[in-house]
């Protein structure tokens, strides 16, 4: 039995079948964890929507930000834009199954002295202020009118006073869209490009030095741009497939590698 943590898909389901094959995948003992972006600039979202989902308890996803810009579109808290392939996935005759299934998934997992998210962590966040932080978010997502909490979640800046929606907005965005901070802690969501081009003031968020979760496993995906990183106790794993380069498992027994190259399909 083994489990495996699977890089950012973005509805490449034919390149996540060759790496299943290339991993020799049983999901009879096997596991697989996703770190999110299942969804979009891929042609084939539905079918790893469908995919994943029927995996039922041997797979585990945490949202990306892609994910929930799918539920807020569904939702009608935002459209799509131009380079959005979400339609097969909005038309599809099972869409309120799948979706309602991935509101229901979380955006932090701690299972086996691993955390798994999407993207990154602040640098005052301890593991239980990241798994308390993240609860409540997955708590509002998986409420009955969690359509109400959308806006607060999905977007940067909320204009509501309240504090709670503003934390709901910050904690998402930290968790599904970090890439660089100051050793303050002061993101800059907007930042893609390679560690090296980051804003001056700027580290990546797992560089920052006196971080609270040094000690702590993370694996996470995300930024592309920064390619494949392991590091002493970080593991990132956004090998940008639906850019044409490659998708990515790390088997956690023993941090083994797998890849299969992908073609371009964005």
């Amino acid at each position: 039995m083994s489990t495996y943590v699977i890089g950012d898909v973005q509805g490449c389901m034919t390149a996540l079948r060759r790496l299943l094959d290339r991993i020799a995948f049983d999901r009879t003992v096997d596991r697989l964890w996703f770190v999110g972006d299942l969804v979009n600039r891929g042609s084939e979202s539905l079918e790893v929507l469908r995919f994943v989902k029927h995996l039922g308890s041997a797979a585990i996803t945490v949202l990306g930000n892609h994910d929930l810009h799918l539920l807020a579109v569904w939702s009608q808290v935002t459209s799509v834009n131009n380079k959005d392939t979400l339609s097969a996935v909005l038309d599809a005759p099972d869409a309120n199954d799948l979706l309602n299934w991935l509101r229901h998934c979380p955006l932090a997992h701690w299972e086996d002295e691993y955390l798994m998210i999407h993207a990154g962590v602040l640098p005052a966040w301890t593991l239980d202020k990241t798994l308390s932080l993240a609860k409540e978010v997955e708590e509002a997502l998986q409420h009955d009118h969690f359509r109400s909490r959308l806006p607060a979640i999905y977007f940067r800046n909320t204009r509501s006073p309240e504090s709670y929606d503003k934390r709901l907005g910050m904690t998402t965005n930290v968790l599904t869209r970090l890439r660089v901070c100051t050793p303050e802690g002061v993101p800059d969501f907007s930042f893609k490009g390679p560690p090296q081009q980051a804003p001056l003031g700027y580290l990546p968020w797992f560089q920052i030095p006196q971080r609270a979760t040094q000690s702590v496993n993370i694996l996470f995906g995300h930024w592309s741009a920064l390619g494949i990183v392991t590091e002493s106790h970080i593991w990132a794993l956004d090998g940008g497939c639906v850019w044409g380069r490659e998708l990515v498992a790390l088997r956690l027994s023993d941090h083994r590698l797998y890849r299969v190259s992908c073609s371009s399909t964005a």
